[in-house]
C-alpha cells in the first residue's frame, strides 16, 4: 500500500508515531504543505518561517531527498496526490490549534468518504487535552492542580519510539525538494532572516544535541539560574519542540534518565506549563483573542501607536526592557524572565492591549507557539487562567538589579550604556549629570528618556484594576 506521511509540526524521524506506522505498513510518500490558506491570521510569523526554511532542508536531507514540498490548501493538494499516486492511506500526527483541528476534521471526513484510510497519532504532547481533566470531567483553569492532580496522576507519557529501521519510499530517485523549499519563499528579502538563523543550530540532529548539552550542563543550575538572562541556564528547547524536531516525550524521558534520583521539579513544571497552555487552547479556541476573564473586556486599553513602536524597537528608555526587545529582534528569541518583564511593562505601565504584544511576539519569535504565546500573555496581563494577580506589576529597575546584577545581559543588547556604572545602569535617569557625561550618555539624544514614569504609571494601573473590580 502507498501511504502519505504528512509532516506538520513533527519535523523529525525519531519518535514520530505517524511516520513509524507508515514505514511499517507500506511505501511512503513524505510531504510537507505550507498552509497559508486555512491559517488566516494565524499563519506563521516571519521569524518562524526563517526557522522552518532551515528545518525543512534538514528534514529533507534525513529523508535522502525524498520530501515533497507544497504550498496551498491541503484540502485540495491531498486528494490530488492520492489520485495521482493511487494512495491508500494518509498518516499524520495531530495538531491542536483550532484552525488546524477544523481543517483536519474536514479532510478526514472527505478522505473517509472516498475510502481512504486516515491514521492520526499524538506526536506533540505528553497527554492529550481530553486525558487531563478534573474529576467532574471539566478542564483545569489553574496550573498547579492541573500538574499535580492531572498530569502526575495520569497515565505515564508514551515512551519515545526509535526512528524507523527502514523507510521504503514510493519514489526511487531523489526529488527536487531543495528547489521546492526555496520556492516557498520563507526567508524575508531583508538580511534580518539570515542573521536570526545564524544564531542557531536547526533540525532534528541539532535539537537532539541541544537536549544533550542541556542535560549535561545547564540543567544543574536550572532552578535558580533560569531567572538570570546572562547565564546559560535555560534549555532553549522551545523552538525544537514547537516544530517537532524534538518530541516532549524525548525531553521528558531524557530528564528522567539523567535525574531519576535528583530534584528537577522546576524543569518538569516548565514542560507541564506547555501542556497546560495546549489544554487551555483546546478548550478555549479563541485564547489569542478573547480575555479568559471576561471582566477585563471593559478595560480601557490605551491606543498609543508611538509607544508601541518604541517598545517594539527597544527604545523605551528603560534598559532591561530595551535589552529584551533588542534580543528578540536580533536573535528571534528572548529569555523567559525578560519576556515577563517586557510584557508587564507593555500592559501594566503603558496600558497597551496584551493582544498587541502577542502579535509582535508572534511575528518575531522563532518559537512562536499559539498556545504558549497566548496563554503566557494572558497570564502576565492578568486576564487569563491562573493569571498573575492584577497587583503583580514587574518593576523593571528592581528586576534588572536583581536578575542582571552585573549588567552583562543589558549591556550586551544596549551597548550605548556600556560605560555606565552598575549603580545607575537600570535607573540612569536618576544619575548625576557628571556620571552620564562620563559614560557618553545624553538623554533624549543618544538614549531616550523613559516613556513613562514607572511609579505613577503603576499607580494608575492599580487604580484602573480596582475600579474594574478585577482583583
Amino acid at each position: 500500500m502507498v501511504i502519505i506521511h504528512w509532516f506538520r509540526q513533527d519535523l523529525r524521524l525519531s519518535d514520530n508515531p505517524a511516520l513509524f506506522d507508515a514505514a511499517a505498513k507500506g511505501l511512503v510518500i513524505p510531504i510537507y504543505i505550507l498552509d497559508d490558506v486555512n491559517s488566516d491570521r494565524y499563519k506563521m510569523g516571519a521569524a518562524s518561517r526563517c526557522w522552518l526554511h532551515q528545518s525543512l532542508i534538514a528534514l529533507n536531507s534525513s529523508l535522502n531527498g525524498q520530501l515533497l514540498v507544497f504550498s496551498g490548501d491541503p484540502k485540495i493538494i491531498l486528494p490530488e496526490l492520492i489520485e495521482k499516486y493511487h494512495v491508500g492511506a494518509v498518516n499524520w500526527n495531530r495538531c491542536y490549534e483550532p484552525w488546524r483541528i477544523a481543517r483536519d476534521t474536514q479532510i478526514k471526513q472527505d478522505l473517509h468518504s472516498k475510502g481512504i484510510v486516515v491514521n492520526t497519532f499524538n506526536g506533540s504532547l505528553l497527554w492529550e487535552p481530553w486525558a487531563v481533566l478534573k474529576s467532574d470531567k471539566t478542564p483545569y483553569r489553574v496550573f498547579t492542580p492541573f500538574y499535580h492532580n492531572g498530569c502526575l496522576k495520569a497515565i505515564a507519557p508514551r515512551v519515545p519510539l526509535d526512528k524507523p529501521n527502514q523507510i521504503r519510499f514510493f519514489f526511487n530517485d531523489q526529488q527536487s525538494s531543495q528547489s521546492s523549499i526555496e520556492k516557498l519563499e520563507l526567508l524575508p528579502r531583508k538580511s534580518w532572516g539570515p542573521e536570526i538563523i545564524s544564531n542557531w543550530r536547526i533540525g532534528e540532529l541539532a535539537g537532539q544535541q541541544q537536549l544533550a548539552d542541556f542535560m549535561a550542563d545547564a540543567i544543574s543550575d536550572y532552578k535558580e539560574g533560569r531567572d538570570f538572562p546572562a547565564k546559560n541556564a535555560v534549555s532553549k528547547l522551545s523552538t525544537y519542540l514547537h516544530f517537532g524536531e524534538l518530541s516532549p516525550n524525548q525531553v521528558w524521558y531524557a530528564s528522567h534518565a539523567q535525574f531519576a534520583e535528583n530534584n528537577f521539579e522546576a524543569f518538569k513544571r516548565q514542560i507541564a506549563w506547555r501542556e497546560f497552555s495546549y489544554n487551555l487552547l483546546y478548550y478555549n479556541p479563541n485564547l489569542a483573542e478573547v480575555n479568559l476573564q471576561r471582566k477585563f473586556d471593559s478595560f480601557p486599553w490605551v491606543k498609543d501607536g508611538s509607544s508601541l513602536i518604541q517598545w517594539q524597537k527597544g527604545q523605551t528608555g528603560i534598559p532591561i526592557i530595551d535589552a529584551g526587545m533588542r534580543e528578540l529582534w536580533q536573535t528571534g528569541y528572548m529569555h523567559n524572565r525578560v519576556r515577563m518583564i517586557v510584557a508587564s511593562f507593555l500592559v501594566k505601565n503603558l496600558l497597551i492591549d496584551w493582544r498587541d504584544g502577542e502579535r509582535w511576539f508572534w511575528d518575531c519569535l522563532i518559537d512562536a507557539d499559539l498556545a504558549n504565546n497566548s496563554a503566557s500573555w494572558q497570564w502576565v496581563a492578568g486576564t487569563g487562567a491562573d493569571a498573575a494577580p492584577y497587583y503583580r506589576i514587574f518593576n523593571p529597575v528592581t528586576q534588572g538589579q536583581k536578575f542582571d546584577p552585573e549588567g552583562e545581559y543589558t549591556r550586551r543588547y544596549v551597548p550605548e550604556l556600556k560605560l555606565l556604572p552598575d549603580k545607575y545602569l537600570f535607573n540612569l535617569w536618576e544619575a548625576p549629570k557628571d556620571i552620564l557625561d562620563a559614560a557618553n550618555i545624553s538623554l533624549g539624544v543618544n538614549y531616550p528618556y523613559p516613556l513613562v514614569d514607572l511609579k505613577s504609571s503603576r499607580t494608575q494601573a492599580l487604580e484602573i484594576f480596582k475600579r474594574l473590580n478585577v482583583s
